[in-house]
């Protein structure tokens, strides 16, 4: 172990006196001599033609300049130019039986091609040749003959070559619109089931549904545009679809109102199917409300369709919502008689009729005072859904009528009867010769007591029971006059 530490320490110390600084910079000097020699040794790289001008070296940061034109010699002849712009003609292949002449730098070119675009470009060659002054193009262009139908068939042959080439690029695309609809209809069917969920009108679910399809759709067929490169008619057709919307919705104003019209009135249910409602002055029940209009079918059995638009801006009264209804009549009392004795025998008739309603109570109120009545107003309530308010009033004046009669209270006709609170004196003259007879009343009779029935309601009258299974009797027997679905429906 002692001889191996040995041989390695004086290894150590003849390696740190051979490579000491300065002979490693005399290696390092030595390596770059070497390197620049090399380097000027190498051979200049060959140019692309002899005689040709060299290209400028580049400025780092700047764009080399492309010279305008290259030289073939010092100094062209005529000869060679001519030589020279003739064999390109004839390697092109674009035109027929070509000739050069040069003059003292002036070229003139001869011969015949098919298009303005070829005698042009050789017009332009010659140019742009060294030497050249001026050009005289005398190159003719063919005439193409009208059975000449190598044009046509060549665009259609460019044609073919493009639907070719796009057909990986429709069938791509139509990859994307199949799951674009797929999407839609999943939107669609989604958004519907979501809102179904929360109780949404069906109506207004429809239409958000369809909205979220339409979206999808419209988002996949933007990316067919995209990938075809069409940024400008992808942006064109969802800047149109708004502009179409607005354009229909002012061309067909009237069905767009009634139809946003008819979701709002979904929405905000304000009647039922069988209500009674009156609406901007027709009274009717309801039938049905479609995208369109409101179906009545009045009392008269007529069916009546109020656009959603009108039925939207009108006041709506909707006499079934409460079922209770108040009904009220005038009826006049004679001077003489006591307004309170002819209040309570009107309250009384109303307390035992079994249509009229105790709460709320019944009224019997002084409305005002005539020429010869005292006018008295009556109100009462009834449940309009189980009883006709046309029968139930028709019943109560005439009970009121009967009582006054039996309570010896007046009803003076203002028009054509006079109070005389003193009387008025009558005399009664008897012919000459002629005796009044023993049983002959000395004065004019009073007027007979009309004897009006005790029963609730009479067979005129019918019973009290309301119209409105008779109404849907009617709507079952007749034909509906607009097709659609009911968005009254549950």
């Amino acid at each position: 172990m002692s001889n191996y530490s040995t041989a390695d320490q004086k290894f150590s110390q003849k390696r740190r006196v051979f490579l000491t600084p300065w002979r490693l910079r005399l290696i390092y000097l030595h390596l770059i001599v070497i390197t620049l020699l090399c380097l000027v040794a190498l051979p200049a790289p060959a140019q692309a033609q002899i005689g040709a001008t060299p290209t400028p070296t580049a400025v780092p940061g700047e764009s080399p300049e492309v010279p305008e034109r290259v030289d073939v010699q010092p100094v062209a002849r005529d000869e060679e130019i001519g030589e020279r712009l003739e064999g390109i003609l004839n390697a092109t292949g674009r035109f027929v039986n070509p000739e050069v002449r040069v003059q003292d730098g002036v070229v003139f070119l001869m011969g015949r091609t098919e298009t303005d675009d070829f005698r042009q470009w050789a017009g332009d060659l010659a140019r742009n040749t060294q030497d050249v002054a001026a050009v005289v193009n005398q190159i003719e262009v063919i005439e193409p003959s009208i059975w000449d139908f190598q044009p046509a068939l060549a665009e259609l042959r460019a044609q073919l070559r493009g639907v070719v080439r796009s057909l990986p690029l429709l069938g791509f695309s139509l990859i994307i619109l199949a799951i674009a609809w797929v999407g839609a209809r999943l939107a669609a069917t989604a958004t519907r089931n979501s809102l179904q969920r929360r109780q949404v009108n069906q109506l207004l679910r429809r239409v958000i549904a369809r909205a979220a399809g339409l979206l999808v759709f419209l988002v996949g067929l933007y990316l067919v545009f995209q990938v075809a490169g069409l940024t400008n008619v992808a942006l064109t057709v969802l800047g149109g679809t708004g502009l179409l919307g607005l354009v229909l919705g002012i061309a067909f104003r009237d069905i767009t109102e009634n139809f946003l019209a008819s979701i709002f009135l979904s929405l905000q249910n304000p009647y039922h199917s069988g209500d009674l409602v009156e609406i901007d002055g027709i009274t009717g029940f309801v039938q049905a409300l479609t995208t369109r209009a409101t179906i009545l079918m009045t009392p008269q059995g007529n069916h009546v369709q109020i656009p959603n638009a009108t039925v939207y801006k009108s006041n709506i009264h909707n006499y079934t919502s409460n079922p209770n209804r108040r009904e009220e009549f005038t009826v006049g009392i004679g001077y003489d008689d006591a307004i309170s004795d002819a209040q309570e025998v009107a309250r009384n008739v109303l307390a035992e009729h079994p249509a009229v309603l105790e709460e709320p109570e019944p009224l019997v109120l002084v409305e005002s005072l005539g020429n010869a009545t005292v006018n008295l107003r009556i109100f009462f309530w009834l449940d309009g859904s189980r009883h006709s308010w046309l029968k139930v009033k028709s019943s109560v004046i005439r009970l009121v009528k009967r009582a006054f009669l039996d309570a010896g209270i007046s009803m003076p006709d203002e028009a054509r009867e006079l109070i005389f609170p003193n009387g008025v004196p009558v005399q009664l003259l008897e012919p000459e010769g002629e005796k009044p007879a023993a049983d002959t009343p000395r004065h004019r009779d009073e007027p007979r007591a009309v004897e009006e029935p005790a029963s609730v309601f009479t067979d005129a009258e019918g019973d009290l029971r309301s119209e409105a299974e008779v109404i849907e009797e009617q709507v079952r027997k007749s034909r509906a006059p607009e097709e659609g679905q009911n968005l009254l429906e549950p």
